[in-house]
């Protein structure tokens, strides 16, 4: 057999896949660092001509999963017990409802492009590479969210009277007084053996800058930490506003979740989401593989058939049951609904997916209308989070139409099973009611300016039954593992089954495993 160079090998990938297949044989053969993320997986064209794929779910792993098996040339079936694409990844509009399992709402406001509400996720981090990717490659435009504003409120019922005061405050003075409590120590010498060989002049110094402390090294309050009377034209130097106690700023969790939140990993700026809502990207990814999803097809029973294969029967809105076999089956819905089919696992594969099925958080949302952008006019604040030790815990500001005469307010996010367990045992009535009471909190004018409120729990959502797989320790250690490997036909993704629970990138990630997955056993059959 003739020998090939390597220089000759990459022409003859590069002529037959292009830029992408050179970059991955190339990285596969040493010559190059492998990122992070190296994109999607980059199966050959027609390798999967003639091999059937039926997809439970249209949400983000399951359509993922589509185009990339349709791109090789699987015949794909995705079936979807929804009406629409995406899963969780959801948006509401004017006319839109919402069905849990007790209740129906409409949303009652007008329809436009900035009036929407997203129940599920809602912003995209810029290292998550992937969605941004089909983005990119989907041309779906994207704009900032403002995640992080100083100017927004923090509202604590046991400090400060209950009176909301502002982020930039909190996290001035918590840095001031900090900083203060390390300059006296290192001037004191306390901390000499530890410094060891430091320049300590310069050190204090840099303690000094970084807490805004003065000549003396005490802490009096800052412009980072705002005014009580802002500077003016003439003599109005301004007035800063005195420090708030640093006992009350640390005696309770609140604040250091608070003050630490918007430099975490997954929600340090830049922070950004689809123009128009989130659902834009399940949208474009639906449009590309639309032929091969059948919609109102809830799934009943998943068995194994014949030596390898596997038969998968569904209900479509007529109640009227079809069967559709294939030798690979890729089942994307969440574990806890999933819970709900008849599925032909090994035991351990059950049991581990009961296990997992346990794990999901009980989040709610709460939307509302507002025919004035109040918190813009009467408080300058454009975009981010306020937060409460009220159950509502966040709302949030719409980063979009900015002085425009109306907008869309989160005004509840909750993502503690106790409080979501609350929230979702309340008629959606009370959920509103409740939600503008300790908005108020917030912003004392809040009964009087927000209408029209829509709520979701997702612990009460059909085909959810929850809203994303929080693993304990032991599931994650014992039943986690189980999953990721396929049992006979039966492949799993989704968000629950990658490092970036909770997210759509997890969904995305897991899919990309699976499909690659399900490719390399299909070509271990052509042998």
């Amino acid at each position: 057999m003739k020998s090939i160079t390597r220089r000759k090998l990459i022409n003859l990938v590069g002529k037959a896949g292009g830029y992408t297949a050179v970059y991955n044989t190339m990285a596969a053969m040493g010559l190059l660092p492998v990122p992070a993320y190296a994109g999607p997986p980059q199966l050959a064209p027609e390798s999967g001509r003639g091999v059937r794929v039926v997809i439970l779910g249209a949400g983000m792993a399951g359509l993922t999963a589509a185009y990339e098996l349709g791109k090789a040339g699987y015949e794909c079936v995705v079936l979807e017990a929804r009406n629409r694409p995406g899963g969780r990844a959801w948006t509401l509009r004017g006319g839109d409802r919402v069905e849990e399992t007790d209740s129906v709402q409409t949303v009652e406001w007008d329809r436009g492009e900035h009036l929407y509400f997203n129940p599920g996720p809602a912003r995209l981090p810029q290292h998550h590479a992937a969605i941004l990717g089909y983005c990119r490659a989907f041309g779906v435009p994207l704009e900032v969210i403002v995640n992080d504003n100083r100017n927004a409120l923090l509202q604590h019922d046991l400090a400060f009277d209950g009176k909301p005061v502002r982020q930039r405050q909190v996290r001035g003075d918590i840095a001031g007084h900090l900083a203060e409590l390390l300059a006296k120590a290192l001037d004191k010498g306390a901390l000499d053996e530890t410094i060891g060989d430091l320049d300590k002049e310069k050190l204090l110094a840099f303690v000094r800058g970084f807490g805004a402390l003065g000549k003396d090294f005490v802490y009096r309050g800052s412009p980072r930490a705002g005014y009580e009377v802002l500077p003016g034209a003439g003599l109005e130097f301004g007035t800063l506003r005195s420090p708030l106690a640093l006992k009350t700023l640390t005696q309770s969790p609140f604040w250091q979740l608070t003050a630490s939140f918007p430099d975490g990993f997954t929600q340090a700026a830049t922070m950004l989401q689809p123009v128009g809502g989130m659902d834009r990207i399940a949208a474009a990814f639906a449009q590309r593989v639309e032929s091969v999803i059948k919609y109102n097809a809830v799934v009943t029973r998943v068995a194994r058939a014949g030596e390898s294969g596997a038969r998968v029967v569904y209900r479509d809105r007529n109640a009227t049951e079809t069967a559709v076999e294939a030798p690979f089956v890729l089942i994307t819905l969440p574990l806890s609904a999933l819970r709900r089919v008849q599925v032909d696992f090994s035991p351990p594969y059950q049991a581990a997916a009961a296990a997992g099925a346990n794990d999901y958080m009980s989040s709610g949302k709460v939307g509302f209308y507002a025919a004035r952008r109040f918190w813009e006019e009467d408080e300058q604040i454009y975009g981010g989070i306020s937060w409460t030790t009220q159950d509502i815990t966040q709302v949030w500001y719409p980063s979009t139409n900015f002085h425009g005469h109306d907008g869309i307010l989160l005004g509840a996010y909750t993502w503690t099973h106790q409080i979501g367990e609350r929230f979702a045992a309340q008629p959606p009535a009370e959920r509103l009611r409740r939600a503008i009471e300790q908005g108020a909190k917030l912003h004392p004018q809040y009964p009087t300016e927000v209408a029209h409120g829509i709520s979701v729990a997702w612990s009460k959502m059909p085909f959810s039954d929850g809203a994303w797989c929080e693993w304990s320790e032991e599931n994650r250690r014992n039943a986690y593992p189980v999953l990721l490997e396929p049992d006979g036909p039966f492949f799993l993704a989704g968000e629950h089954l990658s490092n970036v629970p909770a997210w759509q990138e997890g969904a995305i990630l897991s899919a990309h495993k699976a499909v690659t997955a399900i490719a390399e056993r299909a070509a271990a059959r052509k042998i």
